[in-house]
């Protein structure tokens, strides 16, 4: 199993990372145009492996894509990332030719990849991959959906104060600070609903805090997130490497499902080694249907600004 990651910043290298401490592929390759650093940085993870106790092979290259041949997955990282202030949306007008470049380049070399999209803003840049590339609709995957769930759950464990082993929650919708949908009526501790631990207004506050999840970690740290999304890349691509059939929220294109056509957006879906192998219909309540919607029209007024 030969997993290619292109960008080999903080996220990508975290990515790369967490693939090879859990074992199951052959090799890590990390892509990135800047002379070095995607071989500085296999370097020192490779030295991590002894210490770690992992056999997967990472090595890197300065954008030579021929090295990327025979990949499995491949994860896009590559763009530049969010600075204090910034929208996800913002980063559109350079992000869009990075990405298009990047999967035109490893299809070439890898016809058969499954594409894992991280780069902002994912959805429209999901989209995009799809309408450039011609692959097959369940070889495109963004990632959105399984981080904004991980930090929902997050903040529902420390809202309960319980462990986060107990707790199951789903985010759906576009993976933005306006356009994600935390399924509060979904979410439960241990199957019995979180509603029977903590007060309404403490819910929302949870729902409010995970929108902002990731603006809230920006302002913080005066740059993207890498930890998170790292290990939920690491996931995504594991569930399809191993055949798992995990479900994950992520962001698909959507042909009438969800009453939505003609869209990159977050929903359940099952990964194995096809990629997404299904989509999952959940019932959703009418508040719940109408923040979906609205996020949709959200997504789609980004997807607009592309020149596809």
């Amino acid at each position: 199993m030969k997993v290619t990651v292109v960008g080999a910043g903080a996220v990508g290298a975290s990515c790369a990372e967490y693939i090879a401490i859990k074992n199951f592929a052959s090799e890590v390759v990390v892509l990135d145009i800047k002379e070095g650093y995607a071989e500085g940085k296999a370097m020192d993870l490779m030295q991590t492996a002894s210490l770690n106790g992992f056999d997967t092979k990472i090595t890197g290259t300065t954008n030579d894509y021929s090295k990327t041949a025979g990949s499995d997955i491949a994860v896009i990282t590559s763009g530049i990332p969010r600075k204090p202030g910034m929208t996800r949306e913002e980063l559109i007008g350079i992000n869009a030719g990075i990405v298009k470049t990047v999967a035109t380049n490893l299809i070439e070399h890898s016809p058969d990849v499954i594409l894992i999209v991280v780069s902002n803003p994912m959805d429209t840049m999901t989209y995009l991959v799809h309408k450039s590339t011609g692959l097959p609709k369940n070889k495109i995957i963004g990632m959105g959906g399984a981080l904004d769930s991980a930090r929902f759950k997050y903040r529902l464990s420390e809202a309960m104060e319980a462990p986060i082993s107990d707790i199951d929650g789903m985010v759906i919708g576009g993976h933005s600070d306006t356009g994600m949908v935390p399924l509060a009526s979904h979410a439960t501790r241990n199957s019995i609903k979180v509603s029977e631990f903590i007060s309404e207004d403490r819910l929302q506050q949870v729902v409010e805090d995970t929108k902002v999840g990731g603006a809230t970690l920006t302002k913080l740290l005066g740059t993207s997130a890498w930890y998170a999304p790292g290990a939920a890349v690491s996931s995504l691509v594991q569930s399809i490497a191993c055949d798992q059939k995990k479900m994950f929220p992520c962001s698909t294109l959507l042909e009438g499902e969800y009453e939505l056509n003609d869209i990159c957006i977050g929903v359940p879906v099952i990964l194995g080694k096809n990629g997404i192998e299904k989509i999952v219909d959940i019932p959703l309540s009418n508040a719940e249907k109408t923040k979906m919607k609205e996020s949709a029209e959200g997504v789609s007024k980004t997807n607009g600004l592309l020149d596809v």
